[in-house]
């Protein structure tokens, strides 16, 4: 990568150091470790790459092996509001292409691009495991459902003009850099804003409870003694 720069200092070192205490076996850290370094960077950075070697003891060649196999690892800027529209089965006909065209448009970007004053970027998504919803688009890693063209052309509008935005099951939307530093492992206290399933996921708890309908019984565990091979 020809952008080198970085906004990586001793503070962020000794984060990564206390991330990689965290785990028996500090490689285990390196997941969270990058998301530590997109919330300094907006990207995985070669700065960051280096650091993250450091701190762990492997290479650079490890570190990036792992950060180009993941598609949240960015290794160019992200905008400061990351936007993903799933695309995938029942997101897809329920209206997901038509979002991704949308939003496309109204952004005048494509899939995997930022626009020119870095406020968004764009990802086609797969699968969100939100197909109750569907069709879904995420902000910063955080659900919006049921979404329409107008929806998110509304969303877009009140992102880009600073307007508070709540997620429809999360918390309130912050920056992608923000996000990624919870992701990190460095909570912000909002864990607990916002519902954390709607309706059309407990539709099936709430029939159960009408009919009456409960979980077989768990088996009896088997008998601890011996064989009776043993025991002959």
């Amino acid at each position: 990568m020809s952008d080198t720069s970085t906004n990586i200092d001793e503070t962020t070192i000794e984060e990564l150091r206390q991330i990689a205490a965290r785990y028996p076996q500090a490689r285990s850290a390196l997941l969270p470790m990058l998301h530590l370094v997109q919330s300094v960077d907006g990207r995985v950075s070669p700065a960051g790459i280096e650091a993250c070697a450091a701190v762990l003891g492997i290479t650079t060649a490890q570190v990036s092996g792992v950060a180009t196999f993941y598609t949240m690892y960015k290794r160019r800027p992200a905008g400061k509001h990351h936007v993903g529209v799933c695309t995938t089965a029942l997101c897809a006909v329920m209206g997901g292409d038509i979002l991704m065209d949308v939003v496309e448009e109204k952004l005048g970007i494509g899939e995997g691009e930022t626009t020119a004053d870095g406020t968004f970027s764009l990802e086609r998504l797969e699968c969100n495991a939100a197909c109750d919803f569907a069709p879904v688009m995420m902000v910063n890693w955080e659900f919006m459902d049921n979404m329409t063209p107008q929806k998110a052309t509304d969303l877009l509008d009140a992102l880009a003009a600073g307007e508070r935005v709540q997620s429809t099951r999360g918390a309130e939307l912050v920056g992608w850099r923000q996000t990624e530093r919870v992701l990190a492992g460095f909570p912000d206290g909002r864990a607990d804003e916002g519902p954390t399933a709607g309706a059309e996921s407990k539709l099936g708890l709430g029939i159960a409870r009408e009919q009456g309908w409960k979980a077989p019984a768990a088996p009896a565990p088997a008998a601890s003694g011996p064989s009776e091979e043993e025991a002959k």
